[in-house]
């Protein structure tokens, strides 16, 4: 029991079933099935925290090489931009091959604006959060520009089910953020891939000294993030049926670093866990729904958010958990010795 209590996920995991048992007290259908689909608050949830999902995950491979990534919600923009407008041009918005191929070629531009990254940060040597600050500020702009300042609107039933359809009972997002998360935790947990991203995280000098390639491993980081975040804007502009340059993907950043770091992932760079993301990433979701589910004023929402992220962060801090629990301990009694004469 000590071993559990003292695992890094234990607590988060008990916040996120302690929510979850609120939302299914509170909810009228908290999971049905209708009409041979899963329905109800916990699919809500799950397909919700799809675009965080695959946005945090990419970040904790960056951070996990010491790099940090604020543009991926300017990505998101430009990704959801691109394919709005690209198949508002569509003769036939429902033709799946031409909306196929449009979802692909919003994919490569967000690969392209992650190369960008990449080379600013191991090439040019700039430090990670001045480069991405960059693309954060012009990409936004760049989406602007794309939709001329205006909110795109379409109508294909193919590009909404990335946000709203359904497979085998689960909802399409869902299963886009799990399988790139099954694909991830089997490039990195069974190849050498995670041992050289946590090498790189650990000390760039160091791994170049012992052959590896950190520049590359760097560029190719900020390229699967830039893929990850371009998909999420995908799904998140399919959810509206439309490409709002402003509001896509704001913030979505600290959300990600919330997410990595409630899953256990050094900020440092060096480790990084990948499964702690994702429950990151649906305790963030799981907590939005219950603000509404309680009753919580929307004023008062992000200062609740910003409680509890703190009290996780405290909870995962084995100096804390030392300070505040070693003060129940009762102290062994302590034998007087006389002072000799």
């Amino acid at each position: 029991m000590t071993t559990v209590l003292k695992h890094r996920l234990f607590w988060p995991s008990l916040i996120l079933v302690v929510m979850l048992g609120i939302n299914a007290f509170t909810s009228q259908q908290f999971v049905t099935i209708q009409d041979g689909h899963l329905f109800g608050t916990l699919i809500d949830i799950l397909r919700g925290s799809a675009p965080l999902i695959l946005v945090a995950l990419g970040m904790t491979l960056v951070i996990a090489t010491g790099g940090i990534d604020l543009s991926v919600g300017s990505v998101m923009a430009i990704s959801g931009a691109v394919a709005c407008l690209l198949i508002s041009d569509l003769g036939d918005q429902n033709a799946v091959g031409s909306v196929l191929l449009i979802i692909g070629v919003a994919i490569a531009v967000s690969l392209v604006l992650g190369l960008w990254n990449g080379a600013l940060v191991a090439v040019v040597g700039i430090q990670p959060i001045i480069a991405t600050l960059i693309l954060m500020v012009a990409g936004r702009g760049v989406a602007q520009l794309i939709t001329d300042g205006q909110i795109i609107n379409v109508r294909s039933d193919p590009y909404s089910t990335l946000a709203s359809g359904f497979f085998l009972t689960m909802p399409v997002a869902f299963l886009i953020a799990a399988g790139a998360v099954a694909l991830t935790v089997l490039l990195t947990r069974k190849t050498a891939l995670g041992l050289l991203l946590e090498s790189v995280g650990g000390s760039p000098t160091a791994s170049r000294l012992a052959g590896i390639g950190a520049r590359r491993i760097t560029i190719m980081v900020y390229v699967v993030l830039g893929g990850f975040a371009g998909l999420a804007g995908l799904i998140a502009s399919a959810d509206i049926k439309s490409a709002d340059s402003i509001s896509a993907g704001n913030l979505i950043e600290l959300d990600a670093i919330l997410a990595v770091v409630i899953g256990g992932t050094a900020l440092i760079g060096g480790r990084f866990s990948i499964i702690g993301t994702v429950l990151g990433a649906i305790i963030i979701q799981t907590l939005r729904v219950t603000v509404v589910a309680v009753g919580i004023p929307p004023e008062a929402n992000l200062l609740f958010k910003s409680v509890v992220v703190v009290a996780l962060c405290l909870s995962q801090s084995p100096d804390f958990r030392a300070k505040v629990f070693g003060r129940f301990k009762s102290r062994p009694a302590v034998e007087k010795v006389g002072v000799p004469a």
